[in-house]
C-alpha cells in the first residue's frame, strides 16, 4: 500500500488459470479459520459512548481500523484505493463534534468502505473494469452524499468484480485465501469480514451482496427494490444498494441513514422503518425455500441448515416445506429457473452501456462479461426482453400468496461455503460462475424483497450464512426476525 494523498492499493487478478473446477476443501487458512461462536467481527455502536465520554475518539478508531487494514491488505486485497488523509479529516472532524455534543447522526464517525460501483467525489470509480482505468467523475452518489452528511468516515474504494459482474477480482476470502470471497461485493464483504471495518455498502443486481455475506461472515441487508436512492446507478431494475456489517444494529443503522436523507429510487417509497434498529421479534411461521439449488447442497451444509431449522421449530416456530403448504409448493415451481430469467433481464437493462463500452474498448473488457452480458442480451432481443418480465410477474404473484401464510421465508445463501476457483478451462468457454453459484440469492433480486444473511453457520471452517426474505417492503420486520435467530439459535459448525 502506497501511503500518499491518495494510497491506491493495486493487486494483480488472482491466479494463473489451472483448472476449470471449485474446490471445497478449505485446508491451509493463513488469516484464520472461521468459528461463527468466538467471532465477533468489528462493531461501531457499542464504542459511541465511548465517543461521547472522552474514553476513546472517531480518530483513534479509525487509527486501529488502517493498522488492519495494513497487517492484511496484501492477502486480503479488498481495496481498490485507500483515501487515507481524506479520512483522517473526516475523523478529525467527526471527533470535534463528540467533544461539542454535537454528532450528526448515530453513525457519525464509523469508518465505512464504498463498493467501487458507487461515484465518489475524492476518489476514482473504475468498475473493476480496465476499461474504466483512471475513470474519475468527481461527484457522488446518492447514498455516499449520505454518508456524508451523516458523518461517516469515508476510508476507500472497495473491490467489485468487472462491471459488478461475473469476471472475478483479485479479493480473497478473509478466512482462507485461497478460496473466493464471492461476487461482485467481494472488497466490502471481505472487508468486514477480515475486520477492517465495521460496515460497508454493496450492491446487488443477482447475487452479489448476499452470497459475499454468507461466504465472508457478515449480516447483510439486501432491500426492497427502490428502498435506497441508487443515484446514477438507475439502470437495472434488479439493481438494489445494500449494506454488510459484523452486527445487525451497524447494518440497520447505515442503511436508515441513507434512505432517511436521500429516500428511495425515484417513484418508489424509501426504505420504511425505525431511526433505531428493529428489536429481535420472534416469527410463528417460516417457510423453507428450496430453489433449484436444494441439490446442489453438499451434505454438510444441508446438515448446518437442518440443524439450524430443527432450533427453530424446537423455540417454537412452524416450520413449512414445499410439502406442507400448496403455496410454497407453487412458489417452488414458479422459482425454476430464476437465476437464468435473473440473469437475462439484467443483461438487458445493460446491453446499451456495455455495448458501447466493448466496442470502444474491445481489448480491456473480459471475455466472461461479453459472453454473459453482451451476447446473452443480444440473443434475447427485445421480444424476449418482454416475455422475461412476463415470467417475472408470475414468480412475484407466486411469492405474493404466501404473504398471508408465514412471516417470512429461510433458506441457505449460498450452495455451501465458498469455494476455491481455480480458472478456467484452456480451450473451453469461460465459467458461468467463477465467484459461486447464486441460485439462492437471485429470488430476492427477481422479486425486488428484503433479505438478510444472518452468520450463524461454519461449515470447513468458513462462514455459511442462514438468509430471511421478506414480502417487499417489509424490511424492519425481516431485519427483526433475522436479529431473533441470530440472538436465539445457537450456531452450528459442520
Amino acid at each position: 500500500m502506497r501511503h500518499t494523498n491518495r494510497s491506491e492499493v493495486k493487486a494483480s487478478p488472482s491466479g494463473t488459470a489451472m483448472m476449470g473446477v471449485f474446490v471445497t476443501t478449505s485446508a491451509g487458512a493463513t488469516v484464520g479459520t472461521y468459528d461463527p461462536v468466538a467471532f465477533g467481527g468489528l462493531r461501531f455502536h457499542t464504542a459511541v459512548e465511548q465517543f461521547r465520554s472522552g474514553a476513546d475518539t472517531p480518530r483513534d478508531y479509525l487509527e486501529r481500523c488502517l493498522s488492519r487494514i495494513a497487517e492484511l491488505e496484501s492477502t486480503v486485497r479488498a481495496w481498490v484505493v485507500i483515501e487515507e488523509s481524506g479520512a483522517r479529516e473526516q475523523a478529525d472532524a467527526s471527533t470535534r463534534r463528540y467533544r461539542r455534543g454535537e454528532p450528526l447522526s448515530p453513525i457519525d464517525g464509523m469508518p465505512i468502505g464504498i463498493k467501487d460501483v458507487l461515484e465518489t467525489k475524492d476518489m476514482p470509480t473504475e468498475y473493476g473494469c480496465a476499461a474504466y482505468a483512471g475513470n474519475f467523475p468527481k461527484r457522488d452518489n446518492a447514498a455516499v452524499w449520505a454518508l456524508r452528511q451523516a458523518g461517516a468516515v469515508l476510508v476507500g474504494k472497495t473491490v467489485t468484480t468487472e462491471l459488478a459482474g461475473p469476471e472475478p477480482g483479485p479479493t480473497t476470502n478473509p478466512f482462507n485465501p485461497k478460496h473466493t470471497p464471492g461476487g461482485s461485493s467481494s472488497g466490502s464483504s471481505a472487508a468486514v469480514g477480515a475486520s477492517m471495518v465495521p460496515a460497508t455498502i454493496s450492491t446487488q443486481s443477482g447475487g452479489s451482496l448476499m452470497r459475499p455475506a454468507s461466504f465472508c461472515g457478515n449480516w447483510g441487508l439486501k432491500p426492497s427494490r427502490g428502498a435506497i436512492n441508487r443515484g446514477e446507478r438507475q439502470t437495472a431494475s434488479t439493481t438494489a444498494h445494500g449494506v454488510v456489517a459484523a452486527c445487525p444494529e451497524d447494518m440497520w443503522q447505515v442503511a436508515i441513514e441513507i434512505a432517511s436523507r436521500v429516500g428511495g429510487d425515484p417513484g418508489w417509497p424509501a426504505l420504511r422503518g425505525p431511526s433505531t434498529p428493529p428489536p429481535a421479534r420472534k416469527p410463528l411461521t417460516l417457510a423453507v425455500m428450496e430453489t433449484e439449488g436444494w441439490d446442489r447442497l453438499d451434505d454438510r451444509s444441508r446438515e448446518a441448515f437442518d440443524r439450524v431449522t430443527r432450533q427453530i421449530e424446537a423455540r417454537g416456530v412452524t416450520v413449512l416445506r414445499r410439502g406442507d403448504e400448496p403455496l410454497i409448493e407453487r412458489f417452488e415451481r414458479a422459482l425454476v429457473g430464476a437465476t437464468e430469467l435473473t440473469s437475462l433481464i439484467l443483461a438487458r437493462e445493460h446491453l446499451w452501456a456495455f455495448r458501447d463500452l466493448a466496442e470502444a474498448h474491445p481489448d480491456r473488457i473480459s471475455a466472461r462479461s461479453k459472453r454473459f452480458f453482451i451476447d446473452a442480451a443480444e440473443r434475447l432481443g427485445a421480444a424476449g426482453y418482454e416475455r422475461a418480465l412476463q415470467d417475472r410477474e408470475v414468480v412475484q404473484a407466486a411469492f405474493a400468496g404466501l404473504g398471508g401464510v408465514v412471516d417470512a421465508v429461510v433458506a441457505p445463501t449460498s450452495t455451501g461455503s465458498a469455494p476455491q476457483w481455480l480458472g478456467d478451462v484452456a480451450g473451453e468457454p469461460p465459467a458461468r460462475w467463477p465467484t459461486g453459484d447464486p441460485v439462492f440469492n437471485t429470488p430476492s433480486s427477481l422479486l425486488g424483497a428484503p433479505a438478510v444473511n444472518v452468520p450463524l453457520m461454519a461449515v470447513g471452517g468458513l462462514p455459511f450464512g442462514l438468509q430471511v426474505m421478506g414480502q417487499p417492503g417489509t424490511d424492519a420486520r425481516v431485519v427483526a426476525i433475522a436479529r431473533w435467530l441470530g440472538e436465539a439459535i445457537a450456531p452450528v459448525i459442520a
